[in-house]
């Protein structure tokens, strides 16, 4: 089946696993719940000696194991759970993780942007069928969220602080009164939630000031705070377990030499470094350099490799593809990494050998394309 998809939720990819947890789980389950909260932590930070359990299961989340406890105890509450921080600290897999390891599904999504509605939140109609028939329960088009309700299900909704005041004052009513009323029929007219909804929010850190939550929703939100992964070694995790399952996904045989993915790990701290140091904007790159960028730029250099190369991933592809991601503002982010390149990558070509000079060329030769 996860053949047929582009990308299979996190309940399809790890079905197998997901059955085997819930079949050797004896602990008590909040509500409906498909797993335990520690075969829930188990499942996303992988299991331990401690958990007793006869097969090893992966880790897939890299972060603080507190983060984690404390998302779970708080979907075992009636509390909505707020999952804040910069761009591509995985707050979302994270969402979908604990979704897919509550309730079995992790698809019931409201993506927030300007655009976003109260309809979004709560419900539309299916205007021929109202036509045709007038408003019924069978014309209703419930949202995602009417849908982890209705179920008992966990319902996500991403990028909270791009929504507009009035679709944030929606979800206030849905967490606090934990129904939905439909004015527009006269029976059959209210959504109870059943024991087990819950709510995770995400919200990007950066995002502070477009549409700030109001005191209210707050209130009904526990706060999580994912902190940017500065720790060389969980950042190395993270890339190669992703770049795994790339890999697998497309079905390429391409090694990543070690050597390669530590040029890329120190450019993307040497950059990091740069933007804290620097005087104004103008003078810092527009990409957050976040862990899932770096992921980007691999991926983005693997499949060079593979369709336009020899399938071996070289230094030189992985500066072409990592100019390519980050120079986002022509000219200023090229400026940027001009001067990276010059004072940076240069010495560290001279000084290390290895596969430094050729990345250094690869980098050099892909800002002049693109200047």
């Amino acid at each position: 089946m996860t053949d047929q998809m582009l990308r299979a939720p996190a309940e399809v990819e790890y079905a197998e696993e997901l059955a085997w947890l819930a079949s050797v789980d004896d602990g008590p389950k909040p509500f409906s719940w498909r797993l335990s909260p520690t075969m829930v932590r188990a499942f996303v930070l992988g299991s331990e000696p401690g958990d007793g359990l006869e097969r090893e299961i992966a880790q897939k989340w890299f972060g603080d194991r507190s983060f984690v406890e404390r998302a779970i105890v708080t979907l075992a509450s009636d509390r909505g759970l707020l999952l804040i921080g910069d761009p591509g600290t995985g707050k979302s897999w994270l969402a979908e993780l604990l979704s897919a390891a509550v309730c079995g599904d992790s698809t019931l999504v409201v993506q927030g942007t300007a655009g976003t509605t109260e309809d979004h939140v709560k419900y539309s109609w299916n205007v021929s069928m109202v036509i045709a028939k007038g408003q019924s329960r069978e014309a209703l088009i419930p949202s995602p969220i009417m849908t982890a309700m209705e179920r008992g299900a966990v319902g996500r909704f991403e990028e909270l602080t791009r929504s507009t005041s009035d679709v944030q004052d929606a979800l206030i009513s849905i967490l606090s009164e934990k129904y939905v009323s439909i004015p527009e029929l006269n029976e059959d007219n209210t959504v109870f939630a059943k024991p087990g909804f819950a709510v995770i929010a995400t919200a990007n850190s950066r995002d502070k000031g477009v549409n700030d939550l109001s005191s209210a929703l707050k209130r009904r939100f526990n706060f999580v705070k994912i902190p940017v992964v500065s720790n060389r070694r969980s950042e190395a995790e993270i890339v190669r377990f992703r770049t795994t399952e790339l890999l697998r996904r497309h079905e390429i045989s391409l090694e990543v030499p070690p050597s390669l993915l530590d040029v890329l790990l120190q450019s993307f701290t040497d950059l990091r470094a740069a933007s804290a140091a620097a005087a104004g904007d103008d003078e810092r790159l527009e990409s957050a350099l976040s862990t899932a960028e770096q992921i980007g730029v691999l991926e983005d250099a693997i499949l060079h490799s593979h369709f336009f190369g020899d399938s071996t991933l070289r230094a030189g592809t992985l500066a072409s593809s990592m100019v390519g991601s980050l120079a986002r503002r022509t000219p200023e982010d090229l400026a940027i990494l001009n001067k990276f390149w010059h004072g940076v990558v240069e010495p560290r070509g001279t000084e290390q050998g290895g596969p430094w000079p050729e990345f250094l060329e690869g980098g050099k030769q892909a800002i002049e394309a693109l200047s």
